[in-house]
This record gives C-alpha cells, structure tokens and sequence, in this order.
C-alpha cells in the first residue's frame, strides 16, 4: 500500500489509478469494514487524527480532482466522508480537515522512489518531473522538518 505524500499531480496514470484503489482500501479498513491490512504502517497517520475517515475522505478527494483534471472519472461516491463545499478553504480543501505532519525526510524518500518508478514506466514523465526544483506536497499534508517517518518501510531508493 502506497498513500503517497506528494501532490498527486506528480503520478502518472499508473500511480494514480494505483493509488486511488489504495486508498480506497485503507478507507475500508479504517471504516472496519475489512480484516486484512489493518496494521499497515502507512495508517498511522491517518489513525493519529482525531477523525480518520475524514482526513482519508479529504485525501480522496485531491486525487478525484486530480483525475478529473486528466479526464478521468473515479466514483467519488466511494468515498465515505466528502469535505462539504461550503468549507472547502482558498486551496480547495475542506479547511476544516486539519493538515497532516509529513516530514521533509519522508517526501524526499517519496520523490526519489516515484523518480525511480517514473524511469521505468514513464520516461517522458521522469523528464517533465527533472524540471520541478522539487516535490510539491498533497494539500492534506504539511511539510515538517525530520527524517523518514517512522512508519516508512520502503527501502532507500538511488540518489
């Protein structure tokens, strides 16, 4: 399971798709509505807030809209906890949803591994993202000064 940090403007269709059924299944098991993955270490952030399905509800939603943008439709009825528009803030999340911790650490870790993935699949991608200075962060998320996450167990990709 990869709930990726970066902006999912940064996946190719592959990781998108991959990470919105992802998604989707950690969804299920926060909502208990499925026995496996339940320890998966990438729930831990999402756990740690004071209302899970609505920060992993907001976190659908970005990668909706991101879809929507490329063409693609994904159910948003899927997702359990839609933000309400009425709340939605001047980035176009639901400001009521607070940010998740994600430390700088852990989006480079991201970065390198999506680069690396990018090579493989998506050549022309990987170009376009050389031309980035840098990731840029899913709106869920906050950019904190630290290592890796605790809860990472992906290997170090090449620098």
């Amino acid at each position: 399971m990869r709930l990726w940090s970066l902006h999912p403007r940064h996946l190719d269709r592959q990781g998108l798709t991959g990470c919105w059924r992802e998604t989707l299944l950690a969804q299920a098991v926060l909502a208990g509505r499925t026995r496996g993955y339940r320890s998966h270490p990438q729930l831990e952030r999402f756990r740690s807030q004071a209302d899970p399905l609505d920060s992993i509800g907001e976190y659908l939603e970005v990668l909706a809209e991101e879809a929507a943008t490329r063409g693609y439709r994904f159910d948003r009825s899927r997702i359990d906890h839609r933000p309400a528009p009425a709340v939605k803030g001047a980035d176009g999340r639901d400001a009521a949803v607070p940010r998740i911790p994600v430390t700088v650490g852990q989006l480079d870790l991201e970065w390198r591994h999506l680069l690396h993935k990018l090579e493989e699949r998506s050549p022309e991608l990987r170009e376009r993202a050389n031309a980035f200075e840098g990731p840029t962060v899913h709106p869920l998320f906050e950019v904190v000064a630290g290592p890796v996450e605790s809860w990472e167990r992906a290997e170090q990709p090449p620098r």
